[in-house]
């Protein structure tokens, strides 16, 4: 995690002057991304957010402002993004897009602060999300690249190693691809619309109990709610081990706000595994292989999900829905 382009002073203050937000006053570095780099700015008219997106197109830019102004729209605690004086909800400086968003106070859950009460919120937040993500058209529903193709390609990339550490890796995600590979079909027949894709306990604030904004549609696109909904499961009630207690809770929420169908009941299952083998990939890949030093990031922590769920777990989590 780290800052990979350094805004100083007079950059900073020609993001303030672009995107309107005040006479420019201290600003800091916010070490926390592993994709972007990230700013805190204070202005006399508030404290903003600004991003730089690295690497990205000018249609991903767009795509994720409009995809977070419909949400925000529509209820989803989203910070929608300030639009600069051209009228384009994103600039372009140093060669590279810049998006800015109203700050929000809160902070991130660890693994132990995950409450009942809480995960139950956090589920009905992603419900309500979803059924206002699937009012939007359709053709806003851009491909997840992280689709089973896309894993299996990844995962043939370190498949044949002799490296000793992913030796059980190479074994498990081997079964779980095939698993989900054979359960293609039953994974489609699952709602769709759009997700988040990545909603992590760092991708919420909490001030208190209140979820105060869910943040980083980097990776949203169109894809299974069920999919969603077992990435929030893998992440929010995991302690070492599967919560039970909390994954009921979140569920529950959930339910308060959509209705699961026979279908999405039948794909969760599968999409717990599904998801659990992505997030395992994605690390060895993008930190391990890497050589990232990035702890939060091991792929160990995943591939004890993927063992867990090849264990009675499943079902009982399965007799919640």
């Amino acid at each position: 995690m780290g800052v990979f382009t350094r805004l100083g002073e007079a950059e900073l203050a020609e993001v303030a002057t672009v995107f309107a937000l005040g006479a420019p006053g201290p600003f800091e570095a916010i070490a926390a991304g592993t994709i972007n780099s990230n700013f805190r700015l204070d202005t006399d008219r508030g404290r903003w957010f600004v991003r730089v997106n690295e690497g990205k197109s000018e249609d991903d830019v767009a795509w994720e402002a409009q995809l977070v102004e419909a949400l925000a729209a529509g209820g989803v605690p989203a910070p929608p993004p300030v639009h600069a004086r051209d009228g384009r909800s994103y600039a372009q400086l140093l060669g590279k897009w810049v998006s800015v968003f109203p700050w929000r106070t809160g902070r991130h859950l660890a693994p132990d602060e995950v409450t009942v009460d809480r995960a139950h919120a956090l589920g009905r937040m992603l419900a309500h999300l979803h059924e206002v993500g699937r009012a939007l058209p359709d053709s806003w529903r851009r491909r997840s690249i992280y689709d089973h193709d896309h894993l299996v390609a990844r995962y043939e990339r370190f498949a044949t190693s002799t490296d000793p550490e992913l030796a059980t890796a190479i074994a498990v995600l081997g079964e779980e691809l095939a698993l989900a590979g054979a359960a293609a079909a039953a994974r489609a027949r699952a709602t769709t619309g759009i997700i988040h894709g990545d909603l992590f306990r760092d991708n919420v604030l909490w001030h208190g109990e209140q979820l105060t904004a869910v943040l980083d549609f980097e990776q949203a696109s169109g894809g299974s709610l069920a999919y969603d909904l077992a990435v929030c499961l893998n992440d929010w009630c995991w302690t070492g081990a599967p919560r039970l207690e909390l994954a009921a809770a979140l569920l529950s929420g959930y339910r308060a706000a959509r209705a699961l169908t026979a279908a999405d009941r039948e794909a969760l299952p599968i999409e717990l595994r599904a998801a659990a083998a992505r997030f395992t990939i994605t690390r060895i890949t993008d930190v391990y292989l890497a050589r990232v030093p990035n702890p939060d990031k091991d792929f160990r922590a995943f591939l004890a999900r993927c063992r867990a769920w090849q264990g009675p777990k499943l079902g009982q989590l399965s007799a919640l829905l």
